[in-house]
């Protein structure tokens, strides 16, 4: 079958006056029908920088190459006007904080509107009103709601609105970029329920970016942990989780609170400046096993299970 979204050798560097900032550098993987990946890692990592590159929405003069294929459509090559076409009906996006996405000056049902109509200039706002209602609806919000203004919702429900509007032309790629970060506990968890929900009635597949490790092992069918602009591991949640083989990873998964938890555990130093990432592996400088090698080669993305790959010299020693 083939992927929805396929990248190999994914490279993004932003143009800046001190030098290029190698944001995306080398990633490859791939994203099939109905299924979720999520790409986790600290601030930084260059996690948000993938979503808009698959979005198209970078700035000007941002350097990429490699490839990026949307259901065998290389993205790389595809022009502006093309890609708002593409934006809605084959690849959406969730923003982190929907009140800065949403006009203030809209009513839900005038940005619903807009946003059908940009696609399909021939609908009546009429049956565009009748397709908005079905979107919030089945997110939980009546069609009372339609005339009434951002301002006028909770966080929560404000997000649900920016998930009926990315579904509302039913993509078949959605991007979720932090779509809980701003969220207290129980509405993260229903918009956890909504997004898996969603993955089931719409056969879509779900790209999720977060740093939260409990929302991936929740949501996710698969996982990619990212530092300094590459994959570091990516394999099943349960071989991440239960059979994690880089440090990073290892880490990362140690530094997580649970109701175990009995001392706090953190990664010593801070990830690198993507100006001038390190030599060799970029975990290194953090990396508590580091060696001599690790610090003058960059490592091979080793396949160590059916699925199940990382970028260690050493990764072998910790199956």
């Amino acid at each position: 079958m083939e992927p929805v979204l396929e990248a190999r050798d994914l490279t993004v560097h932003y143009r800046t006056k001190r030098g290029p900032v190698h944001a995306v550098d080398g990633v490859s993987f791939e994203l099939r029908p109905g299924e979720t990946l999520g790409v986790v890692g600290e601030t930084g990592c260059g996690k948000s920088t993938l979503g808009k590159t698959i979005l198209g929405i970078l700035p000007p003069g941002t350097e990429r190459s490699g490839s990026l294929k949307l259901r065998g459509r290389e993205l790389l090559e595809v022009r502006p006007s093309e890609y708002r076409k593409m934006r809605g009906e084959e690849l959406a996006l969730i923003f982190q904080d929907p009140m800065t996405r949403l006009d203030p000056l809209m009513t839900i049902r005038d940005h619903f509107i807009e946003t059908i109509r940009v696609h399909h200039g021939d609908i009546s706002k009429t049956d565009a009103t009748e397709r908005a209602a079905e979107a919030l609806r089945s997110m939980g919000i009546p069609r009372s709601r339609l005339n009434h203004y951002p301002h006028e919702f909770s966080g929560g429900m404000r997000q649900r609105i920016m998930i009926a509007m990315a579904i509302v032309l039913k993509p078949k790629l959605l991007v979720a970029d932090e779509p809980t970060t701003a969220l207290d506990v129980i509405v993260e968890a229903q918009i956890l329920d909504i997004l898996r929900d969603l993955k089931r009635a719409y056969s879509m597949s779900l790209l999720l970016i977060t740093h939260n490790l409990g929302i991936v092992a929740e949501v996710c069918d698969r996982a990619a942990v990212m530092y300094a602009g590459k994959f570091a591991e990516i394999g099943s949640v349960d071989d991440v989780f239960r059979h994690r083989i880089h440090p990073y990873t290892q880490g990362l998964l140690e530094s997580t609170i649970h109701l175990q938890t009995k001392a706090l555990h953190s990664i010593d130093g801070l990830p690198p400046s993507l100006l001038n990432p390190p030599s060799g592996c970029r975990f290194h400088p953090r990396c508590p096993f580091a060696k001599d090698i690790c610090t003058r080669e960059e490592p091979s993305n080793v396949e160590y299970r059916p699925g199940h790959f990382a970028a260690c010299h050493f990764g072998s020693d910790f199956l």
